[in-house]
């Protein structure tokens, strides 16, 4: 028996219940925010967050969409366009990224229409005495464990905008949220590993560095895993998107041996273009016997919505398991604090 089919270690090693957490995150879509309309005139949408406040963004770019230009800001400074018509969305669980702050700090000078998300910290101060539209997120044990809050959170704001149809986009995500709860049954630590697809993907990953491939569609889930297993498993991983993969990377995969330490895993989606899906098994027949074989993960689904958040749940419960695999428990990031620390001095 794998010591992820025991329940007692899966206790010992898991001691703030991420397992549990994970198991509970289709919950956060039926989270309901308290928004007031937002009297916007808008010609562009800038996204400022890091880390998974950033996915959600990536998120919200393949499902719902936009009908004005839309950009994620990564760093500290906006876009030179923004400005009185622009809406600025910053976005940052702690409150306290020093990017998304120095972000915020621009836009309001642009004078941009600005909407602050966090769970508290000083973006909720700025905010209040910017006079800036503010949504408090629930308290998780750590920022990567409230995505879909945020995501949430950021649909309510493109809906009280007007930019998407609030109706539809409840029901999509309701819907959603009863179509995770169902598929997170069968990733659950009772069920054995021959059973169970994410503690079976994390058997035949471990002691392997993943590299994650998506579509245009699936490529913020691929991003999700990449995250997961740096965060969770302490694994280090890369993720890239099919096509820009057979411009450069396709060439990286040529040189033998076949026997690399990585371990592929292609999400694929049934909605995905049929280009896409030509380039994914002509890649697959050109690097035969020069890669590691690909895990296939197939998306399932019958929306955008739900194939998306049940590949990207799924690669939270791999990520999970492979760090239990490590033997370490997949919450604390003691790394990541201490840079933070040192970077504040």
């Amino acid at each position: 028996m794998s010591v992820i089919d025991d329940l007692k270690y899966i206790h010992q090693k898991d001691t703030q219940d991420a397992l549990g957490i994970a198991s509970k995150q289709w919950q956060q879509l039926e989270h309901r925010f308290d928004v007031l309309p937002l009297n916007f005139e808008v010609d562009n949408i800038v996204f400022s967050g890091m880390g998974g406040s950033a996915l959600s963004a990536l998120l919200s770019k393949t499902w719902p969409g936009y009908s004005v230009p839309f950009e994620i800001v990564r760093g500290y400074h906006m876009p030179h366009y923004v400005s009185s018509r622009s809406l600025v969305i910053a976005s940052s669980y702690s409150g306290n990224t020093e990017e998304t702050i120095s972000a915020f700090h621009e836009a309001i000078k642009l004078g941009a229409n600005v909407v602050c998300i966090s769970s508290g910290g000083e973006l909720a101060k700025l905010a209040v005495e910017h006079g800036c539209t503010y949504i408090e997120l629930p308290t998780a044990a750590q920022p990567r464990f409230a995505t879909l809050y945020s995501f949430k959170a950021f649909v309510t704001v493109l809906e009280k905008a007007g930019l998407v149809k609030a109706t539809s986009a409840e029901r999509d995500i309701h819907q959603t949220a009863k179509f995770l709860q169902k598929h997170i049954e069968s990733w659950s630590p009772v069920i054995p590993a021959p059973k169970n697809p994410a503690k079976k993907l994390a058997l035949d990953i471990l002691g392997l560095s993943p590299v994650v491939y998506g579509g245009p569609l699936m490529a913020p889930a691929a991003y999700k895993w990449k995250i997961s297993f740096n965060e969770n498993a302490k694994n280090v991983a890369w993720w890239n998107e099919f096509p820009e993969f057979n411009h450069n990377e396709f060439m990286g995969w040529a040189s033998h041996p076949i026997d690399k330490p990585y371990a592929v895993i292609d999400l694929r989606s049934s909605l995905e273009d049929v280009r896409i899906t030509k380039r994914f098994e002509l890649s697959a027949k050109l690097l035969s016997g020069k890669r590691p074989a690909p895990h296939v993960i197939q998306a399932e689904g019958e929306t955008l919505l739900e194939q998306l958040l049940y590949t990207m749940t799924l690669g939270d419960f791999v990520s999970l398991y492979l760090a239990l695999l490590n033997g370490l428990n997949p919450t604390p990031v003691e790394l990541i604090e201490k840079f933070k620390v040192e970077l504040a001095k």
